[in-house]
């Protein structure tokens, strides 16, 4: 009941997902546990999440926690095919490919959807909007679900604002142990990885313009100052402008910016933060990325309506010739540059988010029927039991208050 490119890719697929458990300590524990346990026997899970081995691998271990997985991915060039079929080979239900269509897309998440899952994964909110819209009848079957990203929550909020939210969603992108480190340390170094890899330049002495300072924003900025560069920042915020500023960057706005950058890395989740007057002023050779959820951050269809040519300049990387006669390089189409032309975040990285989703899909499960909000924080406990875990795997230990302490500090409280 699958819908992938080639079954036979699975071996190196294989490779991949073995690589990652040997570097996800917690998962590979939740792993063990679940095993035992089986909190989600009898359970179906759809789940729609970058398809690349680290995902893989969290289907895995809900898989060995007895749910019934059905995936598919959450952007149209994520996918890793041998991945999807080593999936199928271990007798998982996935429907995606690299490169899909916009109809096939939507078609995959129709298919890990009708089969009424109990339980959703999302990243980016995709799953949940299309639940809501073409599935209504199969809204009581869902006991709740799990959202990734930033993108995705904002997208539950306006929901939940408009009172159309069905079912319990855990906003796992608001737990410590997801956006402190996913957001900012995986972000910062995969987008810098996927342009190295694509382009084989140099950054060191170069003009990068980060536009958004948030935590993925300050993590992109960081590992580009690393890399040698000099690092501008674009906000709307000016609380986040200043900690920019602070943190030793530039700040200005996108327009002046535009004319000065050499790499551009967009992560605002917003629509059109790159426009047709930015790419008017650009030097020739700018190379364009974005590492936000939807590419709507770089204006991709004006660009190619302004452009009197176009050509593929290096693989993954179009080049655009404007009538001024400057060529605007934009890497994977606008899409998301970490993933789409990268493995996407390391390994023990994720290890921590995708442990918290497993948590977090577990604590769904256990208070089933028990939840008044439909929107739900990451429990503290559980937050504190990954954060200390993954500490101790890491060989460090740390203090703990004393009788004495605790007493205090409860007094000052």
């Amino acid at each position: 009941m699958s819908e992938i490119k080639d079954i036979n890719l699975y071996e190196s697929g294989e490779r991949k997902i073995e690589w990652v458990k040997r570097n996800c300590d917690l998962l590979r524990m939740l792993e063990e546990e679940f095993s035992v346990t089986k909190p989600f026997s009898g359970k179906k899970v759809a789940l729609s999440v970058h398809l690349e081995a680290k995902t893989a691998y969290l289907c895995k271990v809900l898989a060995a926690g007895g749910a019934e997985m059905y995936i598919t991915g959450s952007n149209p060039l994520s996918t890793q095919d041998d991945v999807a079929a080593a999936l199928v080979k271990a007798g998982l239900n996935v429907f995606a490919w690299h490169g899909v269509t916009d109809e096939e897309y939507s078609r995959h998440i129709r298919s890990v959807l009708s089969v009424g899952p109990n339980i959703i994964i999302d990243d980016g909110g995709d799953l949940v909007h299309m639940m809501h819209t073409e599935f209504r009848d199969l809204i009581p079957n869902v006991i709740g679900g799990c959202e990734e990203t930033t993108t995705g929550i904002i997208r539950l909020e306006a929901m939940n604002r408009k009172n159309e939210l069905k079912f319990p969603m855990v906003r796992v992108n608001n737990a410590d142990c997801k956006h402190l480190f996913d957001n900012r340390y995986g972000t910062g170094q995969s987008v810098w990885d996927g342009i190295n890899r694509t382009t084989n330049l140099i950054v060191a002495g170069k003009y990068v313009v980060v536009a958004g300072y948030g935590w993925c924003g300050k993590g992109v900025a960081m590992r580009a100052k690393g890399l040698g560069a000099k690092v501008i920042v674009t906000e709307v915020n000016p609380v986040k402008a200043i900690e920019a500023i602070m943190d030793g960057f530039d700040v200005m706005p996108m327009r002046e910016a535009a004319a000065l950058g050499d790499f551009f890395v967009t992560v605002t989740g917003c629509d059109k933060v790159i426009s047709t007057e930015d790419f008017k002023v650009m030097k020739d050779g700018a190379i364009l990325t974005n590492a936000g959820h939807f590419d709507c951050e770089v204006d991709m269809a004006g660009l190619r309506a302004m452009a009197v040519e176009s050509k593929e300049m290096r693989n993954n990387i179009m080049g655009y010739k404007l009538p001024t006669g400057q060529w605007i390089c934009v890497i994977a189409e606008g899409r998301l540059v970490n993933l789409a032309a990268g493995d996407g975040h390391p390994a023990e990285i994720m290890d921590m988010s995708f442990a918290i989703q497993a948590l977090s899909a577990k604590y769904l499960v256990e208070h089933q029927g028990e939840l008044d909000s439909m929107l739900i924080d990451v429990p503290t406990d559980v937050d504190m039991d990954v954060a200390a875990r993954k500490l101790a795997f890491m060989g460090k230990k740390i203090d703990k208050l004393t009788a004495e302490q605790e007493a205090y500090l409860n007094a000052s409280l």
